[in-house]
């Protein structure tokens, strides 16, 4: 009845000796082994390392493949800090045959740009329209452009440029039309829904009335026996766990839980935390003290959450060998 127990521990038994002796002996010959292909491909990286910086050699890649199916047998973490130290004097070698790359780009010259373009609009270097031969401030040599140098620019320039697109209807002009009539498929649809009605709030009425009438009933039978375990010995404070949790039924540990809620609800008992933290459940007896006003009374609920894992390891926990809520007759 008490919350006073202790879980049993049990020791593991020994194992193969001879058996994991000849396991470990294997595996530390493959892990010798990975280790000395790691330290070959590393020094045959740096040996060759003029020849990994070449951009047309692929030898860097080539290592890198290799190191990926080495790393395929690697299962510690010192082969794997290897593969780690491989892996950074790669990126290394990356970043310098990275830097070493020339992109065939042209630095933007003002200048050159503005010459180019006054070719392209026909500017006539040989002869100016007011006979001056002087050379002009921006070094770009004198002359003349032709009348239509600027249209002929803009021409050209024009197909680069997005244009707004002209006006026109997506689906067609707003023409309203009427609606096809559906008048008599809808009436005759809400008439057979009205019939549905006025069946179904019966059948649910007298449904919610027979498990409300079953549900009161298991609240009161649960109420008895927190009642009777409490006047059996009232010193001893009675463990929630042990009180709710059936070892046999997860099922009907969800249900005691349910129909005490009830009872702690309508002020029939209380749940408090003992000197060592854990919940207790006693009952309330209101009706013989006269200070309590029951309708009154601060109600206070919670929701707590508890998987079938939980129910397991609370059965261990404590453990829990028979239920105190027996199941009622008939389940």
């Amino acid at each position: 009845m008490s919350s006073r127990r202790s879980a049993a521990t049990s020791e593991p038994e020994d194992p193969d000796v001879n058996g994991d002796q000849e396991a470990n002996e294997g595996d530390d010959l493959n892990r010798r082994e990975i280790r000395q292909r790691y330290r070959d491909l590393m020094r045959d990286v740096q040996q060759n390392r003029d020849e990994m910086l070449s951009s047309r050699s692929d030898k860097l890649t080539e290592a890198l493949e290799k190191a990926n199916k080495i790393f395929a047998g690697v299962s510690r973490a010192r082969e794997a800090a290897l593969d780690a130290q491989l892996l950074v004097l790669a990126s290394n070698l990356g970043k310098e045959k990275a830097n070493q790359l020339q992109a065939d780009m042209t630095v933007f010259d003002p200048t050159s740009f503005a010459a180019d373009l006054l070719s392209f609009m026909g500017l006539n270097r040989m002869e100016s329209p007011d006979g001056d031969d002087d050379d002009d401030d921006d070094g770009i040599g004198r002359g003349f452009l032709p009348a239509d140098a600027w249209q002929k620019l803009g021409s050209e320039a024009e197909q680069f440029f997005k244009t707004t697109p002209t006006f026109h209807y997506m689906l067609g002009s707003f023409k309203s039309e009427p609606p096809v009539a559906r008048q008599r498929i809808e009436r005759q649809r809400r008439c057979n829904k009205g019939e549905e009605k006025r069946v179904m709030p019966a059948q649910m009425k007298k449904m919610e009335e027979s498990h409300q009438e079953a549900t009161e009933k298991e609240v009161e039978r649960i109420l008895g026996f927190l009642q009777t375990y409490y006047r059996e010995d009232p010193e001893t404070p009675i463990s929630f766990f042990d009180f709710v949790i059936d070892p046999n039924s997860f099922a009907r540990t969800v249900e005691n839980i349910f129909h005490v809620s009830f009872i702690v609800r309508d002020g029939f008992a209380r749940i408090k935390l003992d000197h060592d933290r854990l919940p207790i459940i006693e009952p309330v007896a209101q009706e013989n003290d006269p200070n309590i006003d029951k309708d009154n009374q601060p109600r206070y609920q919670g929701v707590i959450s508890l998987s079938h894992q939980d129910w397991k390891e609370i059965i261990e926990a404590f453990p829990i060998s028979e239920p105190m809520i027996p199941a009622a007759s008939g389940q």
